[in-house]
């Protein structure tokens, strides 16, 4: 699976949407925003922010999570790498991440540095230490070796990519979090939240962000 791509539809707006899951990659609303709601005030970011903190992530689809913490990452002082681990099915050509990426001005600066080098797989920016793993998260996050201060689950919706919020999945994130780490996604729909809690979470519903009623919160304790 780690060899196919990421096949798209472009909106008038210039979002990208998966033909695959008929889901947009981001917020048609304001997918920065969403980032910043969902991911980082849902994670307590950057506030938990201390060196050598390692985020991962269920679907990296633009790179715009990652972007969004990373320029967060280096506006709030550290020095240190961030070390990023997204795992991804389709991984989306660097010419359709830049299409959707110039839609973000404000992280130009991170951005450009980003697609200069980025040819997939690994990739060193100096405050950055970026991972992304190809293929069905359902078989490479059981076999990876580290453990996540932070989790951004953005799988495309549970109605339309289910396999990616499954009980057996959410229990690989929680053995893959450390004591005291999070989680955090868009979705509030109830066996997500079902699956976190049995896997060890303590999960909230908080308001969501724009048309989105409500997301979903977790805690590792």
């Amino acid at each position: 699976m780690a060899d196919q791509r990421a096949e798209l539809t472009w909106t008038e707006d210039q979002i990208p949407v998966s033909d695959r899951f008929d889901d947009p990659y981001y917020s048609l609303q304001n997918g920065l925003e969403e980032t910043r709601h969902v991911f980082l005030a849902g994670n307590e970011l950057p506030a938990r922010f201390t060196p050598g903190f390692h985020i991962a992530e269920l679907g990296f689809g633009t790179g715009l999570n990652m972007l969004t913490v990373w320029s967060e990452w280096e506006n709030s002082g550290q020095t240190t790498p961030l070390t990023f681990t997204s795992f991804e099915a389709y991984p989306m050509a660097p010419a359709d991440m830049s299409r959707a990426l110039a839609a973000f001005p404000e992280l130009a600066p991170w951005s450009d540095r980003f697609l200069a080098q980025w040819e997939g797989g690994t990739c060193d920016l100096a405050t950055l230490r970026l991972e992304v793993i190809e293929g069905d998260a359902r078989q490479t996050l059981q076999t990876w070796e580290s453990a996540a201060d932070a989790w951004f689950l953005d799988g495309f919706s549970p109605a339309k990519n289910p396999e990616l919020w499954g009980e057996d999945l959410m229990q690989q994130v929680a053995d893959h979090t450390a004591t005291g780490g999070t989680a955090a996604t868009y979705t509030a729909a109830g066996f997500v939240r079902r699956g976190l809690e049995d896997a060890g979470f303590t999960v909230t519903r908080t308001p969501g962000y724009g048309r989105k009623r409500h997301m979903t919160r977790a805690v590792k304790s």
